[in-house]
């Protein structure tokens, strides 16, 4: 489960659109932060994506990335160009193809670095569709088959692109538009696949053109219900809509940590065998085994674009920090894989996540307000460098980095020295367990 949302610049502060995502994952499925750079290809040369190998482009864009480690493809990513995407597992009528090809994190990585718009990378992903079908296992740890729906963003457009199987829909979006683990569009579209409405016809969906609405035709009604989804979404619509012509990173970030639409401030994440929150958590069962591994946020100015990054899991407990395609990337340690590995960025995080789970609303009141003052300190810094030369971005963003690291080891130290006043419920607990088991965390 996943959340992606975008702001167009007439809804946004400064006239830029802002873009942003959680990407959920299951709680081990460490994720990196990569940049890849600009490269020429020889002719007939082919590039190995997860799963099948497909011929590459003559040249490919820089991109900046957010991937589980297992993946070639990511979750999240910008380019050069200022394209961004994030993608979404929508769950459909059309029967999933496990056999190994190319999943929905494959279709985002190839169209970043073959896409300047975000048009461009529309007709990218819809193409590679056409010529190979979207299939293979995407889950790790267990086997999970879905569909895929993107957003799609540049500084001057953004789209919606949502598919079932081949079949596909995208309309160009305005303003504030958000997706989660659902299809969104209905009979709004601005174009389809050319079999989109023949094909719901003759299968029973819908009598005709008419009759016709992509959603409520293509949808798996049951696991699109229980994926919490529609709430999601408009938890975040409402959110960065009641800032209308006020949205910034800033409100980006609020809702990208949001726990759902009237936040409580005595919300725990042990709470509840069901329910699912933009800042996703883990617990226990087969609709709670998800979390927030990593989150991207940014800031489309069309010359010198600035991207906020966690590289961390729950946002809520995380600091956004500062990357740039043109800067080198700080050190974020060894890169993960599924298990705890002293010094990389995602599990030395892990130990103040995992830590402050054991009594959430205390133990993040510890270190939370501190948080978000060096946070907001730093998003100030990077935005108003960002037309600065690479070489000061990279020590900015190098410092953001390393600041964040000591800030954390220093707030693990506190919540570690309080006293539990609150005992997580049994289930929570046991799901915990078994994830750190996994993951073989070290013990305190």
């Amino acid at each position: 489960m996943c959340d992606t949302m975008v702001v167009t610049g007439e809804a946004t502060l400064d006239g830029v659109t802002v873009f942003g995502k959680n990407s959920d994952r299951a709680p081990n499925e460490a994720q990196q932060v990569i940049s890849v750079p600009a490269a020429e290809h020889p002719a007939g040369s082919r590039v190995m994506c997860t799963y099948i190998e497909i011929p590459q482009a003559a040249r490919t864009h820089a991109v900046l990335l957010a991937n589980p480690f297992w993946i070639w493809g990511a979750e999240m990513g910008v380019n050069q160009h200022g394209v961004a995407i994030g993608n979404e597992a929508v769950f459909t009528k059309v029967p999933y193809d496990k056999q190994p090809g190319l999943i929905g994190m494959d279709f985002l990585r190839l169209a970043l670095e073959r896409a300047a718009t975000a048009w461009e990378a529309v007709t990218v992903i819809t193409g590679l569709l056409g010529q190979y079908g979207q299939s293979g296992n995407c889950g790790f740890g267990q086997r999970r088959y879905y569909h895929n729906s993107f957003l799609i963003a540049d500084p001057h457009d953004a789209w919606v692109l949502e598919t079932a199987g081949k079949h596909w829909a995208a309309k160009q979006v305005h303003g504030v538009y958000t997706i989660s683990n659902g299809i969104t569009i209905g009979k709004d579209y601005d174009l389809a696949s050319p079999d989109l409405v023949a094909h719901a016809i003759h299968k029973g969906w819908c009598k005709g053109q008419d009759d016709f609405d992509f959603a409520r035709c293509y949808s798996d009604t049951i696991y699109t219900t229980f994926r919490s989804c529609r709430a999601r979404r408009q938890c975040t619509l409402d959110a960065l809509s009641a800032q209308q012509g006020k949205n910034s990173v800033s409100t980006l970030i609020a809702a990208l940590r949001s726990h759902g639409r009237t936040e409580d401030p005595d919300w725990s994440p042990d709470r509840g065998l069901a329910g699912a929150m933009v800042c996703m958590h883990a617990s226990f069962g087969p609709i709670r085994g998800s979390q927030t591994t990593g989150s991207l946020a940014s800031h489309l100015h069309p010359e010198h674009a600035t991207h906020f990054v966690t590289g961390s899991a729950a946002p809520c407990t995380s600091i956004f920090k500062p990357v740039w395609l043109d800067a080198p990337l700080p050190d974020m340690g060894p890169a993960p894989g599924g298990t705890f590995s002293a010094g990389s960025l995602f599990w030395q995080h892990e130990l103040l996540h995992r830590a402050t789970l054991n009594d959430y609303v205390e133990r993040l009141r510890a270190y939370e307000g501190e948080r978000n003052v060096m946070e907001q300190r730093t998003l100030a810094a990077a935005l108003a460098a960002a037309e600065q030369p690479a070489e000061r971005r990279a020590a900015l963003s190098a410092q953001a980095f390393a600041g964040a690291t000591a800030a954390e080891e220093l707030w693990l130290g506190h919540v570690q020295s309080l006293r539990q006043r609150k005992s997580r419920g049994w289930l929570h607990r046991k799901a915990w367990a078994g994830f750190n088991r996994q993951a073989r965390m070290p013990d305190g």
